[in-house]
């Protein structure tokens, strides 16, 4: 009873948590509104439309599966955040190496129409496919800052903990985004979501303590 209450709690507090980090991204939208950054205060609040939106649609019985939604929107996340980090990155290889990220992972999306339907499943290959990507776009922006003197700064920077929470959400997803597509019928499903939920709730806290501390002559 109380894991289900738990469960359920953590679960809805998800798009609270998601609707307090747009508003206040929008808050210090000062600090980053001169950067590449203002674009992901669009998708914090796209994430949080749709969020909202598909409990709405699911609670309501308007539509049963919601898949579609979130295919839809994991294609345009993965986008943008390849592009996000394509270009901050400065070194050549690097934006090759992320360009041609992109290309995979959208190539990976259609192709997986062979296998999957979206409208009534979640995509799983390109998900795990592009989070490997992301991660390894995330490695290549801290090797950069590394080797400038931005690293003196670097807490004060928005993008570092955006980086943050977004290296620590795809690391722990990968793994669990896998139990839960190829072993739905093991006795610790639920904890496995709620672990999923914890880790969208670290991710939101890290862009939270961004927009917080940082400063807008430190953002590059």
């Amino acid at each position: 009873m109380l894991l289900e209450l738990s469960f359920t709690t953590i679960g809805k507090s998800i798009k609270y948590i998601e609707l307090v980090t747009a508003i206040l991204g929008t808050i210090y939208y000062h600090k980053y509104k001169h950067t590449f950054l203002k674009y992901f205060l669009l998708l914090l609040w796209y994430t949080t439309i749709n969020g909202f939106l598909c409990r709405f649609l699911h609670e309501n019985y308007i539509l049963r599966n919601n898949s579609l939604l979130y295919n839809v929107y994991h294609l345009i996340n993965f986008t943008f955040l390849f592009t996000l980090f394509r270009t901050y990155i400065k070194e050549n290889i690097h934006k090759k190496w992320i360009t041609a990220f992109a290309i995979t992972y959208i190539a990976c999306f259609f192709l997986n129409l062979i296998w999957q339907n979206y409208l009534i499943e979640i995509q799983t290959i390109p998900f795990i496919i592009g989070a490997v990507f992301i991660i390894i776009s995330i490695t290549f922006y801290f090797l950069e800052v590394l080797k400038t003197d931005k690293v003196l700064y670097v807490s004060k920077n928005l993008l570092f903990w955006i980086s943050i929470g977004l290296l620590l959400y795809f690391v722990g997803k990968i793994p669990t985004r896998i139990v839960r597509n190829y072993w739905e019928n093991i006795t610790y499903y639920e904890d496995i979501l709620i672990a999923e939920y914890i880790l969208s709730i670290v991710m939101n806290i890290c862009f939270i303590i961004g927009f917080i501390c940082s400063k807008k002559d430190k953002q590059y």
